[in-house]
């Protein structure tokens, strides 16, 4: 029997029972739909979570203060908060370290910040002119702190858009007003360009100052809450931190890193952390979501055994006029294939409205790729072929005479 005979065949079969053919269908179309569209999160996060990554900057190094772990085990809970790290070290590293391209020590706290009869509390961090550079950020409108700022402990302040928005209302001009912080006066400077909020820290709610102002008015002592530097080039990440841990070793002293006094982050191993985590989310999700697939065959199996059932006559007077067993089991297998191929293209299409709609309404990151559509039309045909080879199977095995004397 020709290919195109048994399409025909199978599609005349399919068609004799519509509802029954639809419902059966439905298993693999919810378990497709699910599953492009968990994976669409899936990949939608890793997305966003790459991309607030890279926001920050690029080839970028963290020091944080306090100690890597306690003495006996389990984190330090003062870790990141601790006063450790000097403006000095952050000079060191930048004098001392050719695979540093920028170093940007930072002074961050949080306090209440008046102007014009409204409030907010924010935070605020006291930067130099490397700030902008190292963390990539940009400015909307004025300009940024300069080394002349920095020298003279000028109280001026840069918003981001979010802080300007509750303080001054939505896409106001700010620059030359006035806000109160910690009961002093700042004149704005500049509003920076929007970044979005992330995990790591949102730069649109967010103040920033001279970090010799912040030093001399925010905090007492010169210590800062931690150093961001950003390496030469991709490449020489990994030497440059192995560079600033022994710097800094040698400058406070500590002969066990063990007891080093403070840690250094690596922004690829911040990506390579998250990717990590959500792979292993999207694997989750689309496993869950396989479990209706697993439903969905188990369905087109029992319908197709119950077709073979319910067709032994045909099948007997098919066998009798001379069908071979083997045309048998490709006319009762392709039947499978159909179902779940034509219900796979349906789910498809579902899934990727439901990943549409969800960033459209719900704004969830979702993003749909060709891989996870070629993986579904995979999947599909393995369904079709896995779960109805058996009723396929027990169709060619049946005898002509037994099957024409079947009631």
């Amino acid at each position: 029997m020709k290919i195109k005979d048994i399409f025909q065949e199978s599609y005349i079969a399919l068609s004799v029972n519509k509802v029954r053919s639809i419902l059966t269908m439905l298993g693999i179309v919810i378990g497709i739909g699910s599953v492009i569209a968990m994976v669409a999160i899936g990949a939608g996060a890793k997305g966003s979570i790459e991309s607030s990554i890279q926001s920050i900057g690029s080839n970028l190094l963290f020091v944080l203060p306090g100690m890597q772990r306690s003495q006996g085990a389990g984190p330090n809970s003062a870790r990141g908060s601790a006063q450790t790290l000097t403006l000095e070290d952050a000079e060191a590293i930048s004098d001392e370290l050719s695979f540093a391209a920028a170093v940007s020590p930072e002074l961050s706290t949080h306090s209440q910040v008046t102007a014009k009869g409204t409030n907010t509390n924010t935070q605020i961090t006291g930067v130099t002119n490397a700030y902008a550079a190292v963390r990539n950020v940009n400015m909307s409108s004025g300009s940024f702190i300069s080394e002349q700022h920095q020298l003279s402990s000028a109280k001026v302040a840069v918003l981001g858009p979010t802080t300007r928005d509750d303080l001054f209302g939505e896409n106001a001009d700010v620059v030359g007003e006035i806000i109160r912080i910690n009961k002093m006066n700042y004149t704005i400077i500049g509003v920076t360009q929007s970044k979005g909020g992330s995990s790591f820290g949102n730069q649109d709610d967010m103040i920033f100052i001279p970090l010799a102002t912040a030093q001399h008015y925010l905090a007492s002592g010169d210590f800062i809450s931690n150093i961001s530097i950003q390496a030469v080039s991709a490449e020489d990440m990994d030497i440059l931190e192995q560079e600033v841990t022994e710097l800094l070793l040698q400058r406070h002293n500590i002969n066990n890193p063990q007891l080093a006094d403070f840690s250094v982050m690596n922004q690829s191993d911040l990506t390579s952390t998250a990717t990590s985590v959500t792979n292993i989310f999207t694997t989750l999700l689309a496993s869950i979501a396989g479990i209706s697939l697993l439903v969905g065959g188990i369905g087109i199996m029992n319908m197709m055994l119950t077709t073979v059932t319910e067709r032994t006559r045909e099948i007997g007077l098919r066998k009798a006029i001379g069908a071979q067993a083997s045309d048998i089991h490709r006319q009762f297998l392709m039947e499978a294939v159909m179902l779940t191929l034509v219900g796979g293209a349906c789910g498809i299409g579902i899934g990727w409205l439901l990943a549409f709609g969800m960033t459209q309404f719900a704004h969830i990151a979702t993003q749909v790729s060709f891989s996870s559509i070629a993986l579904a039309f995979g999947v599909s045909a393995f369904i079709g072929i896995v779960f109805g080879y058996y009723p396929a199977h027990r169709a060619a095995k049946l005898k002509p005479i037994e099957a024409l004397r079947f009631e």
